[in-house]
């Protein structure tokens, strides 16, 4: 008898091998369907769109209604509602969704984006513009929301980290130039625009002339991105002059100044990944119990030293408090900086810089320090001060993280405020989710007691 790894069925019981064609089902997409169905219906009761259009309806979007000029009693289209354009906005940032023409077609196709708009036709354009063009609305959004929380008591405030992150401006390393290229550039435009401004008057055909207008227009706009970045040279060489003047660095030492063309505001680099890119110095203040991010800013410079007490002034002057203790790492260190920061009633938590000597205890006074950097560097001796800053990693490195997974990579917009305009958005949606889960985590603990 031949061996099997399992026993055979009897030979009764077995069925033979059917041999013919295959019955499928095949798809056959010209068929015909009637479906009803609501937008509504579409979407669960508990999913995330929902809360960001719950979060949405409870703002004060008044400011935004004040500059839409369709008004009652005037010709013209409805605008669209800002509250839908904001939630747009929101929800795509949760997803990771940064381009306008992307959030048109999802607008389109998806279920989720088509329930916020309710039916009301969005384009990429529109969308666009409306990203970048609030941005002081938006930080007014950001203050209101963090203070509710503040009264909610989801937010202590009595310690923040804060931390930068390098963002990759949307501009070519190719595109910085010196001033006599630029100003070169800049002759060069404005004699096209003048060329192409006379064919366009001179040229009786309509297409001809709408497509030398188009030139024109795009010409133009080149014209005033190297004004921009003529304007920009001048802030370059005024640092250099007073780094100069300071004695940083020897006149002959110093390269000569250069700015984009393409993106006048960024800045030449060092990545983390150790090349060196035009970007933008994002910076995040978070308060370290609750994970909510209470500061927001936007700069330039390569590096963090000297960016603490800025932010701890923009937290008073929201606010009207200060925490009582700020974690920052080794890059912010500045003993000037420092020293307002702690004469603002903030202790600073951040590593005591290395002596390249190490006969020297770094903890100890050194010649000029002010009182401010000797009590610093006091604490910091502490194993009770080294405990506190190992929450800086659990919460600046940790928010800087989320954002990167949410797409905070690259910026696809140009320019300082439109840059800092797109970094509200992701401090918005991630205060949004966070303050849901605090809130649920506060119903379950009081179920549970």
């Amino acid at each position: 008898m031949e061996k099997t790894l399992f026993p055979m069925p009897p030979e009764e019981n077995r069925v033979e091998a059917v041999v013919g064609k295959p019955r499928l089902k095949k798809a056959n997409r010209t068929q015909i369907e009637f479906r009803t169905m609501d937008l509504e219906s579409a979407i669960a009761a508990d999913h995330a769109v929902r809360l960001v259009w719950a979060f949405v309806e409870q703002l004060d979007l008044q400011p935004f209604y004040a500059k839409i000029q369709a008004v009652e009693g005037v010709a013209g289209q409805n605008t669209i509602d800002p509250a839908i354009l904001m939630t747009l906005w929101l929800y795509a940032t949760l997803e990771g969704v940064g381009s306008a023409r992307a959030l048109d077609r999802l607008c389109k196709e998806h279920s989720a984006y088509r329930w916020i708009c309710g039916g009301v036709s969005v384009n990429y354009h529109t969308l666009s513009d409306f990203r970048v063009q609030h941005m002081a609305e938006l930080d007014e959004v950001l203050v209101q929301s963090v203070a509710a929380m503040l009264a909610e008591g989801l937010v202590s405030m009595k310690q923040v980290a804060q931390d930068g992150k390098r963002v990759r401006a949307s501009a070519g390393s190719k595109s910085f130039r010196r001033r006599p290229t630029l100003e070169k550039c800049l002759s060069e435009a404005k004699q096209q625009v003048e060329s192409l401004r006379k064919e366009v008057e001179a040229d009786p055909v309509g297409t001809s002339k709408r497509q030398k207008a188009a030139q024109e227009r795009a010409k133009r706009e080149r014209q005033k991105r190297v004004e921009q970045a003529l304007e920009r040279m001048k802030e370059l060489e005024a640092r250099q002059e007073k780094h100069v003047q300071a004695k940083k660095v020897k006149p002959d030492k110093m390269k000569p100044a250069r700015a984009s063309t393409t993106d006048a505001d960024a800045q030449i680099m060092k990545m983390p990944d150790g090349g060196f890119r035009p970007a933008y110095n994002t910076q995040f203040a978070t308060d370290t119990e609750s994970l909510i991010i209470v500061g927001v800013d936007v700069n330039h410079q390569g590096n963090d030293s000297g960016l603490a007490s800025p932010m701890l002034e923009q937290i008073q002057t929201n606010y009207q408090q200060t925490p009582q203790e700020i974690l920052v790492d080794g890059g912010f260190v500045n003993l000037r900086d420092f020293t307002k920061v702690e004469q603002m009633g903030t202790h600073i938590i951040a590593p005591v810089t290395t002596n390249r000597t190490p006969k020297t205890d770094p903890y100890q006074p050194k010649s000029g320090d002010t009182p401010e950097i000797i009590a610093w560097r006091k604490r910091m001796a502490t194993d009770e001060a080294k405990d506190l800053y190992k929450k800086r990693a659990a919460s600046a490195e940790l928010i800087n993280a989320i954002h990167h997974n949410r797409g905070l990579t690259a910026f696809r917009v140009r320019g300082l405020q439109k840059v800092r305009a797109v970094v509200l958005w992701f401090a918005l949606i991630h205060n949004l989710m966070c303050a849901h889960q605090l809130r649920r985590n506060t119903q379950i603990a009081l179920v549970a007691s």
